[in-house]
């Protein structure tokens, strides 16, 4: 089933959610090892790596508004979840998006305002900058805190419901029945 039913995620909703789930943790981590690498050809290097995943989940999430805005409805929420629960899943999914577009924006603002793009790509010889001397390091450095924050809040409720309401949840956003 590619769109969902009342009960569970269709395969388009789950691909997308797994596979930004995975270039999101991938992007966590190569961007806190860029921020705390003192070689810039190493950093360089890892951004080479980092950018060009950045542009792909800026894409899915692109992608996941607007299937959900126009092609699929979401699944009812788990029988017998309070209403706080459905609230706050709801409240962390659109921080979600907005945070991963805060911090493509802001990646974007570093890049062009240090133009750090041409030496990443290997198009300059220069060295990198320090982007701690431009203000869009400052929303990007928070957002990626933020967004590990909410890894950790979304990923604990799905463990919360898988193993102690044990409501299949977890069950909902994953292939097969």
């Amino acid at each position: 089933m590619l769109k969902s039913t009342a009960d569970r995620y269709g395969t388009v909703a789950i691909s997308i959610h797994w596979l930004s789930a995975v270039l999101i943790l991938a992007l966590l981590g190569s961007g806190f090892r860029a921020a705390s690498t003192i070689d810039a050809a190493a950093k360089a290097e890892i951004l080479r790596f980092h950018v060009p995943l950045a542009i792909v989940v800026l894409l899915l999430t692109a992608l996941r508004i607007v299937w959900w805005w126009r092609f699929d409805l979401r699944p009812a929420a788990a029988q017998g979840s309070p209403r706080w629960q459905e609230r706050a899943a709801r409240v962390v999914h659109v921080a979600f998006y907005i945070v991963i577009l805060g911090m493509v924006a802001s990646g974007i603002g570093l890049m062009i305002l240090s133009g750090a793009g041409p030496i990443v790509f290997g198009e300059s010889a220069a060295t990198l900058p320090d982007f701690t001397d431009y203000p869009p390091r400052v929303p990007h450095g928070g957002g990626a805190r933020l967004l590990v924050a909410l890894l950790v809040l979304h990923t604990g409720a799905a463990l919360y419901h898988q193993f102690v309401q044990r409501d299949g949840l977890l069950r909902r956003m994953w292939y097969g029945r």
